[in-house]
C-alpha cells in the first residue's frame, strides 16, 4: 500500500486545532500499571484492553496535513506511542501466545497485518516503523524504542514517549539497551551487538559514520572506529516478552 502521508518537512505547514492529547496521559497510565522490570504483565493488560482500544481510537482523526503542522518530537512521540500501543493489541488480540512473531497474523506475520487507522490511512506495523518513522527521521535511536513484543526487543518503556522528555527518552533507551551484556559486548577484539545493530546497520552508518562509532560511546572507556573490532551478533529471542509471574506467598 502506497502512503499517503505529505512530506514530514514540507515547507507549507498547516496549522490546525486538535484535541489531540500530546502528553499521550492514557499511554502512559497504561503502560505504567502493566509494564514491569522484566516485562509485560499481558494478563492484567487484557482487562484494560478497551482503554487501549479507545487510545488507539484517539489516532484515527489525525490528518496528514494537522500532523505536518505539529513539531517534530510531537510527530516523532506519536508514531512510537502508536507503533507500541499497536503492538500490545495485537498480542492481547491473540493471547495467550508464547510467540508474537509466530502466533499472531497469520501466515504473514504481525508486521504484515493492516489494522492500524491514522492520517487518512490503515498501516501495518512494518509501514509505521518504515515509511513514517524511519523513512522521514534521521534517529537510529528509535530502534530501542519501539517494541517487537519479544525478549530480544529492547523493553518496553513504562512510560509514554513526549515530545517534552524525547530526547532524553531515547537516549535513555538506548544506554540500557546497550549496557545489557547478555546482548551487546566487548571481548579483546571482538565486538558483540544485538542483531538490531545488523538488520538496521544503514541506519546507525547514516548517523555515525558506522555502527562501532554509533555505540562506542556507550562502552566506557572504549573507542571503536570501522575495522578497529571484529563485528559479531548475538542471538535474538523471540519469545514473548512477558514478565514473570510472581511468586506465591
Amino acid at each position: 500500500m502506497k502512503t499517503i502521508i505529505l512530506p514530514i518537512f514540507s515547507a507549507l505547514l498547516i496549522q490546525a486545532a486538535t484535541a489531540f492529547d500530546h502528553t499521550h496521559a492514557a499511554w502512559d497510565k497504561l503502560v505504567s500499571a502493566h509494564v514491569k522490570t522484566d516485562g509485560v504483565d499481558y494478563a492484567s493488560f487484557k482487562k484494560d484492553s478497551e482503554d487501549l482500544k479507545a487510545y488507539l481510537k484517539t489516532f484515527e482523526p489525525i490528518k496528514p496535513e494537522e500532523f505536518n503542522g505539529w513539531k517534530g518530537n510531537e510527530q516523532l512521540a506519536f508514531l512510537i506511542n502508536l507503533y507500541n500501543a499497536a503492538t500490545i493489541d495485537l498480542v492481547l488480540s491473540e493471547y495467550p501466545i508464547k510467540s508474537f512473531k509466530d502466533e499472531t497474523g497469520g501466515e504473514n506475520g504481525p508486521w504484515k497485518v493492516e489494522f492500524i487507522k491514522t492520517l487518512g490511512a490503515t498501516y501495518t506495523l512494518d509501514q509505521v516503523e518504515h515509511e513514517l518513522i524511519r523513512k522521514y527521521y534521521n534517529e537510529p535511536r528509535i530502534h530501542f524504542a519501539v517494541n517487537c513484543a519479544s525478549e530480544g526487543c529492547p523493553a518496553l518503556r513504562n512510560e509514554a514517549f513526549s515530545a517534552e522528555k524525547l530526547v532524553a527518552q531515547l537516549e535513555d533507551g538506548t544506554k540500557k539497551f546497550l549496557e545489557d551484556s547478555s546482548r551487546n559486548s566487548i571481548s579483546g577484539s571482538t565486538l558483540t551487538l544485538s542483531p538490531i545493530f545488523d538488520w538496521f546497520k544503514e541506519d546507525f552508518i547514516k548517523k555515525a559514520g558506522s555502527v562501532e562509532a554509533f555505540v562506542s560511546p556507550y562502552f566506557e572507556g572504549k573507542t571503536f572506529k570501522k575495522g578497529s573490532v571484529t563485528l559479531k551478533y548475538s542471538d535474538y529471542g523471540w519469545s514473548l516478552n512477558e514478565a514473570k509471574a510472581a511468586p506465591k506467598e
